[in-house]
């Protein structure tokens, strides 16, 4: 009788050791296995790259090198801030370039990049077209800040606002339009700086702006007799005329205050008297002075009624009694 073994006759197969071996001939048929493939993938890559290759030239004998394509016209739009010249100059535009070969992104970003162009729009048109349309800012008014060493200024490269704030110095093809804009007076104001190419955000712009605006609305013509427009305190605005008429206006009811400067006005110029001062704020008696220069016949009162006034060169007046007692 056989004793069994405590041991276990059953060996792991993960400890037992397989070798095989490698000879030259297997090596060499391995090797034209992995050259086989790797040759089918290349010779792909191969076509492909020739195919790319033969549309690239394809496409610069036809597009790129066509002298067919050659820049002709530079097509600019009339507008106030550039002519053809400025463009050449501020883009550095080849005139002898290819129409595909100019960075149409490169140009729109050099013009937009400009304080006084508002927007720009740039296009090509085959054959040989450059359509370029700019518009241009329209100024408002001019900026002055003698606080800031701004002076008063209506000249090209001095500042100009817009009606959506926007500063930027005056180009010289605005010149003549702008001449008779009147100027914004502004005090430096911490945290709004005034520079150009920057939306300005003083406090006080917007007060003078809705002057001005209410002002073109109640006379389309009346840039030319405003001179100077600047907020005295929190509750009023001083207005100065082309011919030195100076009218404090309240923050609000600009349209009845505007009423009652072109009435006086008219009134003045037809009774041959010059207005010194005016406050328009009152609704009725509103107060003026007038020069000392204009003769007291044209004036509707009597000498008894003259109200004292300090400088020895001016009379006061009430409105009214000037519009009513004809």
């Amino acid at each position: 009788m056989r004793r069994k073994s405590s041991n276990s006759r059953h060996h792991d197969p993960r400890k037992i050791l397989r070798v095989q071996g490698w000879t030259f001939r297997i090596a060499w048929f391995a090797l034209l296995k992995f050259a086989f493939r790797t040759t089918k993938w290349t010779a792909v890559l191969i076509v492909l790259a020739a195919v790319g290759l033969g549309i690239k030239l394809g496409l610069e004998r036809a597009l790129f090198n066509n002298s067919d394509f050659r820049l002709q016209v530079v097509d600019l739009n009339p507008n106030q801030a550039i002519d053809e010249n400025d463009f050449i100059r501020l883009t550095g535009l080849d005139l002898d370039a290819n129409l595909f070969r100019i960075d149409v992104a490169a140009l729109t970003k050099c013009l937009a990049d400009r304080p006084e162009i508002e927007a720009v729009k740039i296009e090509r048109h085959l054959p040989g077209t450059l359509e370029v349309r700019v518009t241009a800012r329209t100024p408002l008014a001019w900026l002055a800040c003698p606080d800031a060493g701004l002076p008063a200024a209506r000249e090209v490269g001095a500042l100009v606002v817009d009606r959506h704030d926007w500063v930027y110095p005056c180009p010289a093809r605005q010149l003549e339009s702008a001449a008779r804009l009147p100027i914004i007076e502004l005090p430096t104001h911490e945290g709004s700086p005034i520079a150009s190419g920057t939306q300005l955000r003083h406090p006080e712009l917007p007060h003078c702006r809705r002057l001005l605006d209410a002002a073109l609305a109640a006379d389309p013509a009346a840039p030319p007799w405003i001179d100077t427009v600047r907020q005295v305190n929190a509750w009023s605005l001083r207005l100065t005329t082309a011919d030195g008429i100076v009218a404090t206006f309240g923050i609000g009811d600009h349209a009845r205050q505007l009423r009652n400067l072109l009435a006086a006005r008219s009134h003045a110029q037809r009774r041959d008297y010059e207005i010194a001062t005016i406050n328009l704020i009152p609704k009725q008696n509103v107060p003026i002075t007038v020069t000392a220069e204009a003769p007291l016949k044209a004036l509707p009162v009597d000498e008894s009624e003259l109200a004292p006034a300090p400088p020895k060169d001016r009379h006061a007046r009430d409105l009214d009694s000037i519009l009513h007692r004809d």
